[in-house]
Protein backbone atom coordinates (compact mmCIF):
# COMPACT_ATOMS: atom_id res chain seq x y z
CA UNK A 1 0.00 0.00 0.00
CA UNK A 2 2.79 2.41 0.92
CA UNK A 3 4.50 1.86 -2.45
CA UNK A 4 1.34 2.07 -4.03
CA UNK A 5 0.75 5.27 -2.38
CA UNK A 6 4.13 6.55 -3.60
CA UNK A 7 3.95 5.66 -7.00
CA UNK A 8 0.48 7.23 -8.05
CA UNK A 9 1.82 10.71 -5.93
CA UNK A 10 5.27 10.43 -8.61
CA UNK A 11 2.76 10.01 -11.65
CA UNK A 12 1.93 13.66 -10.61
CA UNK A 13 6.24 14.52 -11.05
CA UNK A 14 4.96 15.38 -15.08
CA UNK A 15 2.22 17.91 -14.12
CA UNK A 16 5.21 19.92 -11.98
CA UNK A 17 8.05 19.37 -14.24
CA UNK A 18 5.98 20.26 -17.15
CA UNK A 19 5.56 23.70 -15.81
CA UNK A 20 8.85 24.20 -14.50
CA UNK A 21 10.45 23.25 -17.78
CA UNK A 22 7.77 26.19 -19.12
CA UNK A 23 8.54 29.02 -16.90
CA UNK A 24 12.39 27.79 -17.76
CA UNK A 25 12.29 27.90 -21.59
CA UNK A 26 10.14 31.42 -21.30
CA UNK A 27 12.87 32.95 -19.43
CA UNK A 28 15.91 31.42 -21.92
CA UNK A 29 13.75 32.56 -24.95
CA UNK A 30 13.68 36.15 -23.80
CA UNK A 31 17.25 35.96 -24.20
CA UNK A 32 16.89 35.29 -28.15
CA UNK A 33 14.53 38.30 -28.72
CA UNK A 34 15.94 41.49 -29.24
CA UNK A 35 15.93 43.73 -25.68
CA UNK A 36 14.42 47.32 -25.55
CA UNK A 37 14.34 47.10 -22.43
CA UNK A 38 16.21 45.16 -19.28
CA UNK A 39 14.65 42.03 -18.77
CA UNK A 40 16.76 40.36 -15.93
CA UNK A 41 14.19 40.64 -12.96
CA UNK A 42 11.89 39.26 -15.46
CA UNK A 43 13.87 35.84 -15.81
CA UNK A 44 15.03 35.37 -12.85
CA UNK A 45 11.75 35.60 -12.02
CA UNK A 46 10.98 33.04 -14.36
CA UNK A 47 14.10 30.95 -13.38
CA UNK A 48 12.76 30.99 -9.65
CA UNK A 49 8.86 30.19 -10.64
CA UNK A 50 10.00 26.99 -11.88
CA UNK A 51 11.99 26.00 -9.11
CA UNK A 52 9.59 26.62 -6.68
CA UNK A 53 6.72 24.55 -9.03
CA UNK A 54 10.03 21.43 -8.01
CA UNK A 55 9.75 22.76 -4.86
CA UNK A 56 5.99 22.75 -4.23
CA UNK A 57 6.03 18.91 -5.70
CA UNK A 58 9.10 17.93 -3.10
CA UNK A 59 7.12 19.25 -0.45
CA UNK A 60 4.07 17.06 -1.27
CA UNK A 61 6.13 13.99 -1.99
CA UNK A 62 7.86 14.28 1.31
CA UNK A 63 4.29 14.39 2.94
CA UNK A 64 2.84 11.36 1.11
CA UNK A 65 6.13 9.80 1.86
CA UNK A 66 5.93 10.81 5.19
CA UNK A 67 9.93 11.10 4.97
CA UNK A 68 12.43 13.68 2.93
CA UNK A 69 12.83 12.68 -0.29
CA UNK A 70 16.61 12.60 -0.27
CA UNK A 71 17.21 8.24 -0.43
CA UNK A 72 17.87 7.97 -3.83
CA UNK A 73 19.75 9.35 -6.27
CA UNK A 74 16.58 10.48 -8.32
CA UNK A 75 15.06 12.06 -5.47
CA UNK A 76 18.61 13.97 -5.26
CA UNK A 77 18.74 15.05 -8.52
CA UNK A 78 15.30 16.38 -8.00
CA UNK A 79 17.06 19.08 -5.79
CA UNK A 80 20.02 18.96 -7.41
CA UNK A 81 17.51 20.76 -10.06
CA UNK A 82 15.57 23.21 -7.57
CA UNK A 83 19.03 24.63 -6.27
CA UNK A 84 20.53 24.80 -10.06
CA UNK A 85 18.64 27.55 -11.57
CA UNK A 86 17.91 29.65 -8.37
CA UNK A 87 21.53 29.57 -8.26
CA UNK A 88 21.64 31.00 -12.01
CA UNK A 89 18.79 33.48 -11.40
CA UNK A 90 20.91 35.05 -8.44
CA UNK A 91 23.95 34.92 -10.41
CA UNK A 92 21.96 36.74 -13.57
CA UNK A 93 20.28 39.15 -10.99
CA UNK A 94 24.01 40.19 -9.43
CA UNK A 95 26.04 40.03 -12.04
CA UNK A 96 24.10 40.03 -15.27
CA UNK A 97 25.43 36.97 -16.35
CA UNK A 98 22.98 35.60 -19.45
CA UNK A 99 24.98 32.77 -20.25
CA UNK A 100 24.92 31.55 -17.13
CA UNK A 101 21.46 31.75 -16.35
CA UNK A 102 21.17 29.70 -19.69
CA UNK A 103 23.39 27.13 -18.17
CA UNK A 104 22.03 27.12 -14.84
CA UNK A 105 18.12 26.46 -16.42
CA UNK A 106 19.53 23.80 -19.03
CA UNK A 107 21.21 22.25 -16.31
CA UNK A 108 17.89 22.21 -14.47
CA UNK A 109 16.01 20.85 -17.17
CA UNK A 110 18.36 17.98 -17.78
CA UNK A 111 17.68 16.75 -14.32
CA UNK A 112 14.37 16.93 -14.88
CA UNK A 113 14.30 15.01 -17.92
CA UNK A 114 16.29 12.53 -16.46
CA UNK A 115 13.78 11.75 -13.83
CA UNK A 116 10.95 11.96 -16.12
CA UNK A 117 12.75 9.32 -18.06
CA UNK A 118 13.96 7.15 -15.16
CA UNK A 119 11.17 7.18 -12.85
CA UNK A 120 12.20 5.43 -9.57
CA UNK A 121 10.14 3.31 -7.32
CA UNK A 122 9.66 5.54 -4.04
CA UNK A 123 8.36 4.42 -0.17
CA UNK A 124 8.33 4.96 3.18
CA UNK A 125 11.06 2.87 4.19
CA UNK A 126 14.07 4.65 5.63
CA UNK A 127 16.84 2.50 6.88
CA UNK A 128 17.62 3.17 10.85
CA UNK A 129 21.28 5.04 9.32
CA UNK A 130 19.02 7.46 7.55
CA UNK A 131 16.66 8.10 10.75
CA UNK A 132 18.55 10.98 12.17
CA UNK A 133 18.34 14.35 12.82
CA UNK A 134 21.62 14.99 10.56
CA UNK A 135 20.43 13.23 7.37
CA UNK A 136 18.82 16.57 5.85
CA UNK A 137 21.09 19.00 6.42
CA UNK A 138 23.93 16.92 5.70
CA UNK A 139 21.85 16.29 2.02
CA UNK A 140 20.68 19.86 1.22
CA UNK A 141 23.88 21.81 1.78
CA UNK A 142 26.16 19.10 0.18
CA UNK A 143 22.89 19.41 -3.48
CA UNK A 144 23.56 23.49 -2.92
CA UNK A 145 27.11 23.30 -2.88
CA UNK A 146 27.44 20.71 -5.74
CA UNK A 147 24.86 23.48 -7.60
CA UNK A 148 27.05 25.91 -6.98
CA UNK A 149 29.92 24.15 -7.73
CA UNK A 150 28.38 23.32 -11.67
CA UNK A 151 27.98 27.25 -11.84
CA UNK A 152 31.78 27.34 -11.03
CA UNK A 153 32.77 24.51 -13.41
CA UNK A 154 31.00 26.38 -16.51
CA UNK A 155 32.69 29.89 -15.81
CA UNK A 156 35.54 27.70 -15.49
CA UNK A 157 35.20 25.64 -18.79
CA UNK A 158 34.15 29.65 -20.51
CA UNK A 159 37.56 31.33 -18.44
CA UNK A 160 39.31 28.38 -20.16
CA UNK A 161 38.01 28.88 -23.59
CA UNK A 162 38.41 32.89 -23.75
CA UNK A 163 41.76 32.50 -21.94
CA UNK A 164 43.42 30.40 -25.03
CA UNK A 165 41.34 31.97 -27.35
CA UNK A 166 41.93 35.51 -26.58
CA UNK A 167 44.49 36.12 -23.48
CA UNK A 168 43.84 39.86 -23.06
CA UNK A 169 39.80 39.14 -22.46
CA UNK A 170 37.71 38.77 -18.88
CA UNK A 171 38.15 35.28 -18.11
CA UNK A 172 35.07 35.51 -15.08
CA UNK A 173 38.04 33.97 -12.79
CA UNK A 174 36.85 36.73 -10.10
CA UNK A 175 33.35 35.26 -10.70
CA UNK A 176 34.28 32.14 -10.35
CA UNK A 177 36.47 32.46 -6.90
CA UNK A 178 32.90 34.06 -5.44
CA UNK A 179 30.89 31.09 -6.47
CA UNK A 180 33.93 28.80 -5.07
CA UNK A 181 34.57 30.70 -1.59
CA UNK A 182 30.36 30.37 -1.01
CA UNK A 183 29.98 26.72 -2.26
CA UNK A 184 32.81 25.55 -0.17
CA UNK A 185 31.63 27.13 2.67
CA UNK A 186 28.68 25.03 2.03
CA UNK A 187 30.70 21.55 1.31
CA UNK A 188 32.79 21.98 4.46
CA UNK A 189 29.64 22.43 6.40
CA UNK A 190 28.19 19.06 5.01
CA UNK A 191 31.35 17.60 5.50
CA UNK A 192 30.95 18.69 9.07
CA UNK A 193 27.43 17.32 9.29
CA UNK A 194 28.45 13.70 7.87
CA UNK A 195 31.21 13.51 10.41
CA UNK A 196 28.39 13.66 13.18
CA UNK A 197 25.64 11.94 11.27
CA UNK A 198 28.24 9.04 10.84
CA UNK A 199 29.58 9.09 14.73
CA UNK A 200 25.40 8.84 15.30
CA UNK A 201 24.70 6.08 12.60
CA UNK A 202 27.81 3.95 13.12
CA UNK A 203 29.79 4.88 16.12
CA UNK A 204 32.84 7.03 14.20
CA UNK A 205 33.20 10.13 12.41
CA UNK A 206 35.21 8.81 9.91
CA UNK A 207 36.02 5.33 8.72
CA UNK A 208 37.56 6.02 4.85
CA UNK A 209 34.56 4.91 3.46
CA UNK A 210 35.15 5.19 -0.53
CA UNK A 211 32.34 7.83 -0.13
CA UNK A 212 33.63 9.19 2.27
CA UNK A 213 37.48 9.22 0.54
CA UNK A 214 36.38 10.50 -2.66
CA UNK A 215 33.82 13.51 -0.52
CA UNK A 216 37.55 14.50 1.02
CA UNK A 217 39.08 14.61 -2.35
CA UNK A 218 36.36 16.80 -3.47
CA UNK A 219 36.85 19.22 -0.48
CA UNK A 220 40.83 19.41 -1.25
CA UNK A 221 40.20 19.76 -4.85
CA UNK A 222 38.35 23.31 -4.45
CA UNK A 223 40.58 24.07 -1.20
CA UNK A 224 43.59 23.70 -3.85
CA UNK A 225 41.89 26.33 -6.54
CA UNK A 226 41.39 28.45 -3.58
CA UNK A 227 45.28 28.38 -2.25
CA UNK A 228 46.37 29.01 -5.94
CA UNK A 229 44.01 31.94 -6.04
CA UNK A 230 45.35 33.16 -2.60
CA UNK A 231 48.90 32.54 -3.24
CA UNK A 232 49.28 33.19 -7.02
CA UNK A 233 46.44 35.50 -7.95
CA UNK A 234 48.23 35.81 -11.23
CA UNK A 235 48.18 32.23 -12.49
CA UNK A 236 44.70 31.96 -13.78
CA UNK A 237 45.40 29.60 -16.32
CA UNK A 238 46.17 26.96 -13.79
CA UNK A 239 43.75 27.84 -11.26
CA UNK A 240 40.76 27.25 -13.75
CA UNK A 241 42.11 24.01 -14.59
CA UNK A 242 42.16 23.06 -11.12
CA UNK A 243 38.61 24.33 -10.56
CA UNK A 244 37.42 22.47 -13.91
CA UNK A 245 39.15 18.91 -12.68
CA UNK A 246 37.29 19.43 -8.91
CA UNK A 247 34.02 19.67 -10.47
CA UNK A 248 35.25 15.91 -12.05
CA UNK A 249 36.24 14.95 -9.00
CA UNK A 250 32.91 15.83 -7.56
CA UNK A 251 31.41 13.80 -10.10
CA UNK A 252 33.02 10.90 -9.19
CA UNK A 253 32.15 11.29 -5.36
CA UNK A 254 28.27 11.63 -6.14
CA UNK A 255 28.03 9.24 -8.93
CA UNK A 256 31.01 7.35 -10.26
CA UNK A 257 32.02 5.71 -7.03
CA UNK A 258 28.83 3.72 -7.12
CA UNK A 259 30.61 2.04 -9.89
CA UNK A 260 33.68 1.71 -8.49
CA UNK A 261 34.90 -1.80 -7.04
CA UNK A 262 34.93 -0.92 -3.23
CA UNK A 263 31.54 0.43 -3.25
CA UNK A 264 30.84 -3.19 -2.60
CA UNK A 265 31.92 -2.43 0.34
CA UNK A 266 30.89 0.71 1.35
CA UNK A 267 28.01 1.62 3.83
CA UNK A 268 26.30 4.52 1.69
CA UNK A 269 24.67 1.43 -0.48
CA UNK A 270 21.21 3.36 -0.19
CA UNK A 271 22.40 6.01 -2.44
CA UNK A 272 22.50 3.47 -5.37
Amino acid sequence: MNAALSASHWLQFPLFAGAALACWALAIALQLIPATRNRAPLQSALAALGACALLAFAGALWHALERPPMRTLGETRLWYAIFTPLIGACAHAAFRQRWLLAYSLGMGALFVVINLLRPETHNKALMPALQSIWFVPHVLVYIFAYAIFAASSAVAVRGLWLAYRTPARDTGVALASRLVYLGFGFLTLGLLFGALWAKEAWGHYWTWDPKETWALLTWLGYLAYMHIRYRHPEAVRPALWVLALSFVLLLICWFGVNYLPSAAQSVHTYTR
